[in-house]
């Protein structure tokens, strides 16, 4: 090997080491103008190619930051964690055993005695779509609290009824005997109750959490 290619190998070790070893890269610089003094012999040009690939390599990284490292973790913590999310899915379900709706351990109500205005609803539902075993509860404790299935029934606010309609003639678009009949009372009721909430079920929802429906 010539001696210029020698002298040029050593120089070019020693900035190397000197340009690794700084974290600012200063070393660099000086390397640089070490190497474009040199004949461009092939030793030389092969330094000057693995320069340049340091220098994409260091910039590449100082673009990383500590947000891309993955987070650690305690495995117990893991199991732990998806234990309880797996027990409140299940308990926000809601589910009973039957498939039906509402909470497992919640007593629903009896079907009433035949004559009773409360019989008259629960035999009406159906007809309205709503599930007997699922909305008749709903329906017995909404209007217990509205009227007691008392047909006479007023407010002082001028609601009436066993729906506590307001005002109380808003029960004619169900028949002509509103005042007087539970049957057409009730039809009027469930009517209002599918128009606006939907459901007994829904409505008994909202007189719970607003005392009115």
């Amino acid at each position: 090997m010539p001696a210029i290619g020698i002298a040029a190998l050593v120089v070019a070790i020693v900035y190397g080491a000197t340009y690794i070893l700084s974290p600012s890269g200063s070393g660099a610089s000086g390397l640089a103008s070490v190497l474009s003094g040199l004949p461009k012999n092939g030793s030389v040009q092969a330094l000057e190619s693995e320069r340049e690939q340091l220098i994409v390599m260091n910039a590449a990284a100082s673009t990383l930051s500590d947000a891309a490292k993955p987070a650690t973790v305690s495995p117990s913590q893991v199991i732990a964690s998806n234990a309880a999310a797996q027990q409140a899915t299940e308990g926000s379900s809601g589910n009973s055993s039957d498939g039906s709706s509402g909470s497992s351990d919640v007593q629903q109500a009896a079907a009433p005695d035949p004559g009773t205005a409360q019989h008259i609803g629960y035999e009406m539902l159906p007809s309205f779509g709503f599930n007997q075993s699922t909305e008749w509860t709903c329906l017995l404790d909404l209007w217990n609290r509205e009227s007691g299935w008392v047909y006479d029934a007023e407010n002082p606010s001028g609601a009436y009824g066993i729906p506590q309609s307001l005002p109380g003639d808003k029960m004619a678009s169900a028949g002509a005997d509103w005042a007087t009949d539970p049957t057409t009372q009730i039809k009027w009721g469930l009517g209002y109750i599918t128009d606006v909430y939907g459901t007994p079920c829904d409505a008994w929802d909202h007189e719970v959490n607003d005392g009115w429906y």
